[in-house]
């Protein structure tokens, strides 16, 4: 099965969307899946999985409710606050959604403390016992706090975004490997090779750049714990969606047949239990 395993939609609102800025244009509109679902034909993608772009119960809804019409959005990762004392009664409001598979928070846009509070520790243990993932979606300079979280529920399957945005853009690499190092020892981390070209130079970013962070994310985790995601339509904020599929199959082409398989849908699969 070939999957997405990161993509949006939303019904643009500026106040919701603030943090589509006016250098993102681009994406100051509607997306929703009757833009999406041709594009994954075109590619031969068997489906997606639909990520929160907001932090509300709305959010999570809205994106049940496109699962439940469009049977090509395989999966969806919705937002709880999980450090709230009323979790259980929170998680309950969509525990008859069987597409419903992880939650996640805006990590990268929180202090390293808010990961490591007793609270959300705790909130992150009862989405496990339920048996949902958790998206990490952090900024490099957060991993050495998202390690210490991480150590803190062992049980849990967690996928790291974007491979933990690194500074592309910069070329820096190797402080990013160092730190990433010791999530991929750990064999519940899975990682996202998704939305790195908006890491990169917008403009200007080039397939060979983006290799040497494939290249540590493969080794780092191996193809078993990768999954390919568009990060539609944030992506197209520096490319269309081919273009960054493009470096994905091409990165993959070198890899066995089973290992591309992996890469390209069946570790998406597996960790989402779709």
């Amino acid at each position: 099965m070939r999957l997405d395993s990161h993509q949006h939609f939303w019904k643009y609102n500026p106040q919701k969307h603030s943090w589509i800025t006016d250098d993102m244009k681009v994406i100051q509109r509607d997306f929703l899946p009757e833009d999406l679902i041709p594009i994954l034909a075109e590619h031969q993608i068997d489906g997606c999985v639909a990520v929160q772009a907001d932090e509300s119960f709305r959010e999570t809804a809205f994106l049940c409710d496109l699962a439940e019409e469009h049977e090509q959005i395989k999966a969806v990762v919705g937002w709880a606050d999980l450090g709230s004392d009323d979790i259980d009664k929170d998680l309950d409001l969509f525990a008859s959604q069987k597409k419903l598979k992880g939650y996640r928070e805006i990590l990268q846009s929180k202090n390293v403390d808010y990961m490591l509070r007793k609270e959300f520790i705790r909130g992150i243990e009862k989405i496990g016992k339920r048996g949902y993932t958790y998206d990490i979606l952090i900024l490099h300079t957060q991993l050495e706090a998202a390690l210490q979280f991480v150590k803190k529920a062992p049980e849990q399957p967690f996928v790291i975004d974007h491979i933990a945005k690194p500074n592309i853009k910069l070329g820096i690499w190797r402080e990013w490997k160092k730190e990433m190092a010791p999530l991929a020892e750990r064999d519940y981390i899975y990682c996202k090779v998704s939305g790195m070209i908006t890491e990169a130079d917008w403009k200007k970013w080039t397939v060979k750049e983006l290799q040497v962070y494939l290249d540590v994310a493969l080794e780092l985790f191996g193809p078993k714990r990768l999954m390919f995601g568009s990060d539609w339509p944030v992506c197209k904020i520096a490319g269309e969606y081919e273009q960054v599929l493009e470096v994905i199959e091409r990165f993959t082409d070198k890899l066995s047949k089973t290992e591309k398989e992996a890469i390209m849908g069946n570790t998406a699969a597996e960790f989402y239990g779709i």
